[in-house]
């Protein structure tokens, strides 16, 4: 199925933070937090680069936000094992008592998971094999996170658990010398990735192949809103989609285009009801 153009009409929503009513405010996409996106990787998923469709988007390494989500990602990586862990042995430190090696300097001078072979040092390859390896295709922090009991935005680097959610920080001028900080929430498109976003041979936010979700993303992805957003705000932004949703329902018998869907989310029901 066809991925969608960019810059397509979308609906947002702005509110003042409930758990500081004199400070940050929210701007939300509600168009794409009311989609019916969700991961398919290892079911259907064709990765970003056609020579490795089983990569998923893990195919350069993973940008770290600061330091304490590198530290974060080193303590979770201690717990690994080489069962489990296809590059156990290439991230051994490179002198005894130092750090795992997990982590490089890109060509911007930014720290980010390595990459080994083509893709992030904890992605385990399809197919591979070796003596005592028990692991599973994909990401060995994922996998982590299901041994450990805990979610995996506890052990998988920021931008990895975010995605497809993109957090950014704007300003708001009131006028009168008032300015305010703006979380915008919205979806992690190609250009969120920079120059070479536009350059994936395949990408999943806008193509209909990814919108088969049974919840809408807002609920799909609550755990990692609030975490975003913190309760108080992340309670608000789902009473406002509750709303829409409800209000979708109602207009569909109709045919009333009163809301903004997203377009990738109405090729993916049009091609249901064929």
């Amino acid at each position: 199925m066809p991925e969608v153009k960019p810059d397509f009409p979308r609906e947002w929503v702005e509110f003042v933070d409930p758990a500081d009513p004199d400070g940050d405010m929210f701007r939300c996409d509600i168009t794409w937090l009311t989609s019916s996106w969700n991961c398919i990787y290892g079911n259907g998923c064709q990765g970003i680069y056609a020579q490795t469709p089983n990569d998923g988007c893990c195919s350069e390494g993973a940008m770290y936000s600061d330091k304490d989500d590198e530290k974060r990602v080193l303590k979770y990586a201690a717990k690994l094992k080489r069962s489990e862990w296809q590059f156990f042995d290439e991230a051994r430190p490179k002198r005894k008592g130092g750090k795992l090696n997990i982590s490089e300097v890109d060509e911007d001078n930014e720290r980010k998971t390595r990459n080994v072979k083509g893709g992030c040092i904890f992605l385990n390859r399809k197919g591979h094999e070796a003596p005592g390896f028990t692991g599973e295709m994909g990401c060995v922090l994922h996998h982590l996170a299901i041994r450990e009991g805990v979610h995996f935005v506890e052990t998988k680097p920021d931008v990895c658990w975010q995605l497809p959610i993109r957090r950014s920080f704007e300003k708001l001028d009131l006028g009168d010398d008032e300015v305010k900080q703006v979380t915008v929430i919205g979806e992690y498109e190609r250009r969120g990735w920079g120059p070479g976003g536009v350059e994936f041979d395949w990408y999943c936010t806008s193509n209909s192949e990814a919108h088969n979700g049974k919840e809408p993303v807002y609920i799909s992805n609550a755990y990692e809103l609030i975490k975003l957003m913190g309760t108080k705000a992340y309670a608000v932004l789902k009473e406002i989609c509750d709303t829409r949703m409800e209000a979708r329902r109602q207009a569909a018998p109709k045919l009333l285009p009163l809301l903004q869907v997203h377009p990738a989310t109405l090729l993916a029901q049009q091609s249901k009801s064929r």
